[in-house]
């Protein structure tokens, strides 16, 4: 059995451990008083306080530098990458079963009517031809107009099956958004199939031609209604293109628009394939 002497410094040492929480006899807290606890607490308030005011004070700063409108660094993407639509590139379709290829008709009508619709284009701007359209110092920036209709046999209009019905289909190509781009010579796209035998394509607008009153753009903020001029190109494939798989390269040409940087096999370039059953 235990001592006294035991019991009484397992009592003491109890006693000790709550004192070191609380205090009764001089009313401390984890050894402080309250006052104590009250200024290290005023201290911190008052230390972070003065924090968050630098933290806020530097972002005001900062953001007093930038512009909403255009990033302030832009050197990493010079140029832009040329997409193609519908939005694949491995085009395989059975130009007799229409479920085959109502998902690239319908990918090609929805893109064309939310943005290209002759109705709302008609609000924009018909701008003249062959110059940049610079609106530096307007704070409200204006579209040029772009029609579907512009894309003639590819605008889905006359032919509602954008030629996959008849095994010649259309695509449509545009270039990414650069804020500030201006393209300096004549730019076009150009495609080409690897065959030994050439495939005759149609290119809407004519020539494929990319106009610069399209551009610079400004931003998705200073410029919110734009629209990207695009190209349509519709492939003349033949009998003998059937059943088999075409790779079909395009290219932003007679500018200078990079189009050859190999680490970049999509900078003013695309390349992708197709099939056409018969």
């Amino acid at each position: 059995m235990a001592s006294t002497e035991d019991k009484q410094a397992s009592k003491a040492d109890e006693s000790s451990w709550k004192d070191s929480f609380y205090n009764p006899r001089t009313g401390e807290v984890l050894g402080r008083t309250a006052g104590s606890w009250a200024l290290i607490l005023l201290f911190y308030l008052v230390f972070y306080c003065f924090l968050a005011g630098m933290f806020a004070l530097t972002m005001w700063v900062m953001l007093l530098t930038l512009d909403e409108n255009v990033p302030r660094y832009r050197d990493r993407v010079p140029f832009p990458g040329l997409v193609v639509l519908p939005n694949s590139l491995d085009i395989t379709f059975n130009k007799s079963d229409s479920t085959k290829y109502d998902t690239y008709v319908k990918s090609l009508e929805t893109f064309l009517q939310k943005s290209y619709d002759d109705t709302e284009q008609e609000k924009n701007l018909d701008c003249p031809e062959g110059d940049y359209f610079l609106q530096d110092d307007e704070p409200e920036k204006k579209v040029c107009r772009f029609k579907r209709g512009y894309l003639s046999l590819c605008s889905g209009l006359s032919d509602v099956n954008f030629g996959y019905s008849e095994g010649r289909p259309c695509v449509l190509l545009k270039l990414n958004r650069i804020i500030g781009l201006k393209p300096i010579g004549d730019p076009y796209v150009n495609c080409t199939i690897k065959k030994e035998q050439p495939v005759q394509m149609q290119y809407f607008p004519r020539k494929g031609r990319i106009d610069k009153m399209y551009f610079p753009y400004y931003g998705k903020k200073a410029h919110v209604n734009y629209v990207q001029p695009l190209v349509a190109v519709k492939l003349l494939l033949t009998k003998e293109d059937y059943n088999k798989e075409l790779s079909v390269e395009c290219r932003v040409e007679g500018s200078n628009l990079r189009n050859n940087d190999e680490r970049d096999k999509f900078l003013g370039r695309v390349t992708f394939r197709i099939k056409v059953i018969e």
